[in-house]
């Protein structure tokens, strides 16, 4: 029997960090981060990144890989990942999985294989001017004519990954849902478990609005600041976060810093409710209903249905 691995997602402010802690502290467990803006060094306050003393000595992995000017795919993810939690059964621990990025989760959930698709820096940047005139939605549209399913999972403001996706079918003669039906293994190495917290919508969006706020007060603007002092472009992957990015716009001189706080909240719920819609595709994960009487007690829901 493949062994048995603790996945524990959900939307932004969902809880999903704290519950996960309890988990890998009652299971004897090892955290492994699927948040694909935690991997970078130096962005710690607009990812909720945990501190040392948050982490109440539960070993961390897939945070702080990278600098912010170092780009990092999906499937860079899914490799580092799965050397981490073989490294983590080796020694006989407990990995669980803890992260609010779909792709990232999909990707390890699903052992997809990723099969390598040519750059082509001349279709990228035609492909990007193209963006630059039409817009995100026009290019968009263009994908979802090309490949609906693709396109039905993506943001028109998801700018990258649409011309990704339309790169690689001109390039390949491939859509990305062709590429994804060619990357399903027939044998799992692992049996993922894995549970979405799913709090209700009224209290999410508060939650994600009070967040945003407790993140303006830790200091995201000096952490923003410090980051571009350093030489980060603002068109930099890891600058497109939510809150990097509206906040270098401000330090740029557009807008007023409380009209790109509100920007972020409203980014903030957004992303919530499209991480919801990304995982109710999942047809195996099991849906633990947030109520914040109770949320001490959904780390010993999950636990006991794990161990079952």
């Amino acid at each position: 029997m493949p062994p048995r691995i603790l996945v524990v997602t959900g939307p932004t402010a969902s809880g999903k960090t704290a519950a996960a802690l309890e988990l890998c502290l009652h299971l004897g467990g090892e955290l492994v981060s699927a948040d694909s803006m935690q991997i970078y060094r130096g962005m710690d306050v607009g990812t909720a990144k945990s501190s040392p003393e948050e982490r109440r000595g539960v070993p961390h992995h897939m945070i702080d890989l990278l600098d912010p000017d170092q780009p990092f795919s999906v499937a860079d993810y899914a490799t580092a990942a799965r050397s981490a939690l073989r490294d983590i059964l080796d020694r006989g621990r407990v990995p669980v999985v803890c992260g609010g990025t779909g792709q990232y989760v999909s990707a390890l959930v699903e052992e997809l294989v990723f099969h390598a698709s040519p750059r082509d820096e001349v279709v990228r940047e035609r492909l990007q001017a193209e963006a630059d005139t039409v817009g995100g939605a026009a290019m968009l549209e263009r994908l979802r004519c090309i490949d609906p399913e693709a396109a039905g999972r993506l943001h028109p403001n998801d700018r990258r990954r649409i011309l990704r996706a339309l790169e690689v079918f001109e390039t390949t003669g491939r859509t990305f849902t062709e590429m994804n039906l060619l990357s399903h293994p027939e044998v799992r190495a692992f049996d993922f478990r894995t549970y979405v917290l799913h709090p209700d919508k009224e209290v999410l969006y508060r939650r994600c609005d009070l967040r945003v706020e407790q993140m303006m007060e830790k200091g995201l603007l000096r952490e923003v600041e410090g980051l571009l002092a350093k030489g980060v472009s603002p068109n930099a992957q890891s600058m497109q976060a939510i809150g990097y990015k509206e906040l270098a716009a401000f330090l740029d001189g557009k807008g007023t810093l409380s009209d790109s706080i509100e920007r972020i909240q409203q980014a903030t719920r957004n992303y919530a409710k499209r991480q919801l819609t990304w995982f109710r595709g999942w047809k195996d994960a099991s849906w633990i209903d947030v109520d914040t009487g109770e949320e001490s007690g959904i780390p010993g829901r999950i636990q006991s249905d794990f161990t079952m």
